[in-house]
């Protein structure tokens, strides 16, 4: 018994040396990790609140939209037979798209053929009912009132060819606009008809657009037209993907609607976007109107979470706090104004959602 004794005791002094150690160990290594990791230390690195002189901007809505961009609807009626392409297929310039139904316009073509065999064919009886009673007329056989009507039955003949073949023509092309073509190099937007539809002259049957000539489409109200007139440069904000792209080109339309007392402002884009840059992305058009006294942060400091928009501000006693702010559209230098929540002078965390808590 007391054998046992004597070795549950000094097991239990090697445990508690082991655990002794290990917590020696542990207080060393984080006394020196944040002196000795330079990446801890950036990570706790932090930014003054300040006020001061930016470039003050006119944020107008937007929405993104192709340069080039094509409703194809088609031009005959028809049962639509075939689709060769769906939404997200890339397309040349005179691809075929799909097909309707062309029975209805191979019987047009057929009988047009046939108007102008009847037509060529009464023709050649004119010209030589024309030529007999020139030659009687030459002969007095015959009076020049004859020769006056074999003339017009041969020009009426001639005409009727000429609009035989007319209708022919019409006739084919027609039957051309059975095979529906894309008119642009571009991307298939979506296919708005399936098999088996009705397709009738005007009806849309596929939205094609050009993905690289994309432009930010806005409005600007009247009351601050004035300002941004002028305007030969512009950002685009892209809120869904925390973008901010310069425009290539700005322009601003010389016409108001006059429903909306606003004035249409287009901002031109890169070629070159990151993915998700599609038509019909919400975004924001910043126009510079010369310089405003704000107050800024790092963008870098702001947290998003959901309807959510904070900042850890570094206390009295050092340590962060979370704290809700309210921020407005972004300046120059990466920055941000701050609308609510912060004041000049106090200090953020930079980068939050790295640093060691």
């Amino acid at each position: 018994m007391q054998r046992k004794l004597v070795f549950a005791a000094a097991a239990v002094s090697v445990t508690m040396a082991v655990l002794g150690a290990r917590w020696l160990g542990a207080q060393q290594k984080s006394a020196t990790a944040p002196e000795d990791d330079p990446a801890v230390a950036q990570r706790a690195s932090t930014a003054v609140v300040q006020r001061r002189a930016v470039a003050d901007v006119y944020a107008a809505d937007a929405v993104i939209e192709s340069v080039r961009q094509a409703t194809v609807s088609a031009q005959i009626a028809g049962t639509v037979t075939q689709f060769l392409v769906d939404a997200g297929d890339r397309v040349k310039r005179g691809q075929l798209l799909a097909r309707i139904d062309t029975r209805e316009t191979d019987a047009q073509v057929a009988a047009q053929r046939a108007n102008v065999a009847q037509a060529e064919a009464t023709l050649a009886q004119a010209k030589v009912a024309f030529d007999r009673t020139q030659s009687l007329v030459k002969q007095n056989f015959v009076s020049q009132s004859a020769l006056d009507k074999a003339d017009a039955d041969l020009k009426s003949a001639q005409a009727a060819v000429e609009a035989a073949r007319a209708g022919s023509v019409q006739a084919t092309t027609s039957r051309s606009f059975a095979e529906v073509r894309s008119p642009i190099d571009g991307v298939v937007t979506r296919r708005l008809m399936e098999l088996g539809e009705l397709a009738t002259p005007g009806k849309p049957m596929l939205d094609v657009h050009d993905p690289g000539a994309l432009r930010a489409v806005g409005s600007v109200p009247q009351f601050a037209l004035a300002r941004v007139a002028s305007a030969d440069r512009a950002d685009v904000v892209l809120p869904t993907l925390n973008q901010v792209i310069a425009a290539t080109r700005v322009t601003v339309l010389p016409a108001a609607d006059a429903r909306l007392l606003a004035t249409q402002v287009r901002a031109d884009l890169p070629g070159t976007l990151p993915a998700g840059v599609v038509p019909g992305t919400a975004a924001k058009i910043l126009l510079p109107t010369g310089k405003a006294d704000k107050l800024v942060m790092p963008a870098d400091a702001v947290i998003h979470r959901g309807e959510l928009t904070a900042a850890y501000v570094i206390g009295a006693d050092g340590r962060p706090q979370l704290r809700q702010i309210r921020v407005g559209d972004p300046v120059d230098g990466g920055e941000v104004e701050v609308l609510a929540g912060l004041a000049a002078g106090e200090r953020v965390q930079m980068n939050p959602l790295l640093a060691p808590r």
